[in-house]
């Protein structure tokens, strides 16, 4: 029976499902025989834990590993970039710095999902298992750095300063160290606290399943609920309201893609491609509203009385 913390659903039934590169080098050190199908070569395994489909690895029968996730993540890198430029020009911008931050590492993590869940490195590879911990570490700091941004919005510290950056940065760390320490030791079973899986197959993580799947869940809940406040509470503003509420669909329908569309368009294009591209597109569309959502409330320079830019 399936129980909280169980990687061993989404990883069979979600394809391209980017921590369970981890589970997969934990199984190939400490159990192989319970890597089956697809999986069982490593060589050529698709990322998952024996999918019920998966996008083989690129120049395995002609593969060309998940190139439509490749091709998204790399036009998503230059849109990002694009919005982090435009940001900085916004010199009076309340919050200018810290919603930059969060700019910054998504666009670190686009580069990083595109090598852990392209298809490109070998299942199981130290390589592989590296670059993903450090994914999961920035999944779990980006949507801190997310929160602290409403956070900064309701104005209890003075935004662009040493009170804001330095404790928002502190926690920032915190999840990254915490969060990549436990991938690696669910992967490598360095310490045996967070892995092996018991029974193996079962591939479970509590502390994991906690930090890439649930915190990302409540940081996103709380920060629309914040936002949501200070716009309509505080500001009195309907406007920025549609550009919150278009982001936090976009967001839910990136996750929904994601976990239901997934092997749905794997299926149907005999695993050339799976969803993992549109939630990416839609993820990227999210940060997007997120920045005219932001540019909304806040004004452009110094000499700009008005509310709007």
């Amino acid at each position: 029976m399936t129980q909280f913390g169980d990687f061993e659903t989404l990883c069979s039934v979600v394809p391209s499902y980017t921590w369970c590169n981890l589970f997969y080098r934990q199984l190939l050190d400490k159990s192989p025989r319970h890597l089956l199908g697809a999986s069982a070569n490593a060589a050529s395994a698709p990322v998952g834990v024996n999918p019920e489909c998966g996008i083989p690895r690129v120049n395995t029968g002609g593969s060309l590993g998940n190139i439509a996730d490749v091709i998204t993540c790399g036009l998503s890198i230059f849109v990002v970039i694009a919005v982090i430029v435009h940001a900085g020009r916004r010199k009076a911008a309340v919050g200018r710095t810290e919603i930059r931050i969060f700019f910054f590492i998504y666009l670190v993590t686009l580069p990083l999902q595109l090598l852990t869940t392209g298809s490109l490195l070998q299942q199981g590879s130290t390589a592989l298992v590296a670059l993903t911990a450090i994914h999961a570490g920035l999944v779990a700091t980006l949507f801190w750095w997310l929160l602290g941004n409403a956070i900064v919005a309701t104005q209890v510290v003075e935004d662009g300063t040493l009170s804001s950056i330095i404790p928002l940065s502190i926690v920032g760390i915190f999840f990254f160290i915490a969060t990549t320490y436990i991938s690696f030791d669910v992967a490598l079973t360095l310490t045996q606290t967070f892995g092996p899986s018991n029974p193996p197959q079962a591939l479970t993580s509590i502390p994991l399943f906690v930090l890439t799947s649930i915190w990302p869940g409540v940081a996103a809940l709380i920060y629309f609920g914040l936002m949501l406040y200070i716009v309509i509470g505080v500001l009195n503003e309907i406007r920025p309201v549609w550009y919150y509420v278009i982001s936090a669909i976009l967001f839910v329908v990136s996750q929904l893609a994601y976990f239901l569309l997934n092997k749905v368009i794997c299926q149907g294009s005999s695993a050339k491609v799976d969803g993992s591209f549109l939630a990416t597109l839609l993820e990227t569309a999210t940060v997007v509203v997120l920045y005219f959502a932001w540019r909304s409330i806040t004004e452009g320079d110094w000499e700009n009385d008005g509310y709007y830019p």
